[in-house]
């Protein structure tokens, strides 16, 4: 009898040199449910998702109920992710979550929702809808699983979703700031200060409450921001920026 790791070699070999000719030849070579999941499962890990997806969509479908369905259902939900077709994986891995609550592969599917989620997010000029959903789903999926292998990254991909979040409100500032609407820039400021201060925006954003501050004529609460700014970040570009404008303004 041939070894199981030998004839599995042989079988994505196979896949792997037919993926060009169409599903039925590869399926063709396929003898059982468990090589199915085995070669599709080595397609993925060698990024040749199209062909996994081939193997995986009919293995999912004939195989509710088994020990191995939801394994799966996380590898076509995270071939998805790999080919970009968004909305599908976060259906996948919807799926997996409310019918195999219970499996191992329930926490990387609770991450790869946000994945998902951020995925479908529109360029930061547009509405910010699909960003703020993958925070909340990165937020429930470090909640839910404490100590799950890809927590270190969740919290990664958050900050770099709010720091998105925060330049968009950024933006918001900075053009009230060009309309000479002083006031309801330092607001959307303000705002990033208190929220997302630990972001890469939380700099600017000090700086832009104390341009607001001085446009609105109120030199002296200015000037105490800019040497705030100044006196925390010095040797850096930001504190000189600040240094620059309170001592211009305090000429004034």
């Amino acid at each position: 009898m041939i070894p199981r790791c030998t004839r599995l070699l042989a079988l994505a070999a196979g896949l792997l040199a037919l993926a060009g000719c169409g599903a039925s030849s590869t399926i063709g070579r396929i003898t059982s449910d468990a090589d199915r999941l085995a070669v599709a499962r080595d397609l993925h890990d060698h990024n040749n998702c199209t062909a996994a997806i081939e193997l995986l969509k009919p293995y999912v479908a004939s195989s509710a109920g088994t020990a191995q369905v939801d394994q799966g259902i996380y590898l076509l939900g995270s071939c998805y992710l790999k080919t970009k077709d968004w909305v599908l994986a976060q259906a996948e891995f919807d799926r997996l979550l409310r019918d195999y609550p219970e499996s191992d592969s329930a926490g990387s599917a609770s991450y790869g929702i946000g994945e998902a989620l951020v995925g479908q997010s529109r360029p930061r000029d547009f509405d910010q809808e699909f960003t703020a959903k993958a925070i909340e789903q990165w937020e429930r999926y470090l909640a839910g699983y404490p100590g799950h292998w890809r927590n270190e990254e969740a919290r990664r991909r958050m900050l770099e979703a709010r720091t998105r979040l925060a330049f968009k409100l950024m933006d918001t500032g900075a053009l009230y700031i060009k309309q000479k609407l002083p006031e309801p820039a330092r607001v959307y400021f303000q705002k990033v200060v208190d929220e997302y201060g630990d972001t890469p925006a939380g700099p600017e954003a000090e700086f832009g409450v104390a341009v607001a501050y001085e446009k609105m004529g109120r030199w002296v609460e200015a000037i105490n921001r800019f040497r705030e700014i100044e006196s925390r970040y010095p040797g850096k570009e930001l504190g000189r920026l600040a240094a620059q404008e309170r001592r211009r303004l305090e000429r004034r």
